[in-house]
């Protein structure tokens, strides 16, 4: 049985797989994420290829295998799934699921989950708008953009956040940026480096910086959103 380590390692490898512009993910970008150092994540990473969990290039990276992937997305759907639940039935406030949630995940059974994903009635996506695989390690895929991306006029729908830093959650809930709403890109000022946006019930206009517009993940706005966000 994996121990939560392992776990954890073979998580970031694939939320850094999905996103990496290729397959490899760099050994620093890994240990960054995982907050050790280069040395420590080069040890582990050789445990998981023994393991044929990852495929590991020395002085280029890593990337996961079959069997490190089914692994992955198992620990994705706990923790999609253990977020949901705090928010919807304990009352957690969407920015302070994520802490708890990466303790949970790697303590609970595999009947616990279940039971969850039974009780919330499978629900397609997180607080956060992320997917959340099926127990058959199926995870839907939807073709969303960052708002950076988008042009002044456009008409978008926020369909997630990728970001789990809880002071930006709770500026995105304070001005209504969750998932299922929708806004109008108003302008965009590649000078100053800032993205502003107008609800589509008139709320006051809101501008981003372009950092923080790359972590919301946007639809265009007559798409219909998935367990729309309260």
């Amino acid at each position: 049985m994996p121990t939560s380590t392992v776990e954890q390692y073979i998580k970031t490898i694939y939320q850094q797989e999905e996103r990496a512009s290729g397959t490899i993910v760099p050994m620093k970008q890994l240990s960054e994420a995982m907050g050790v150092t280069p040395g420590t994540a080069t040890a582990m990473v050789k445990h998981l290829a023994q393991r044929q969990l990852i495929a590991y290039q020395p002085r280029k990276g890593v990337r996961l295998t079959a069997r490190g992937r089914t692994l992955a997305l198992t620990m994705v759907r706990r923790h999609r799934l253990i977020e949901t639940f705090l928010e919807h039935v304990l009352g957690y406030d969407w920015s302070e699921v994520h802490e708890d949630a990466e303790l949970l995940e790697h303590a609970v059974s595999d009947k616990f989950i279940e039971r969850i994903d039974t009780y919330l009635g499978s629900p397609a996506v997180d607080p956060h708008g992320d997917p959340i695989p099926s127990a058959e390690g199926h995870i839907a895929r939807r073709e969303s953009i960052p708002l950076d991306r988008c042009a002044t006029g456009d008409s978008v729908r926020i369909a997630r956040l990728r970001n789990d830093d809880p002071a930006f959650l709770l500026m995105m809930k304070e001005q209504r940026l969750v998932p299922g709403e929708a806004f109008v890109v108003t302008d965009k000022n590649e000078t100053a480096g800032t993205v502003t946006v107008q609800h589509d019930r008139g709320a006051a206009p809101f501008t981003i910086s372009m950092g923080n517009s790359t972590r919301i993940m946007v639809d265009a706005a007559g798409e219909a959103p998935e367990n729309r966000h309260p």
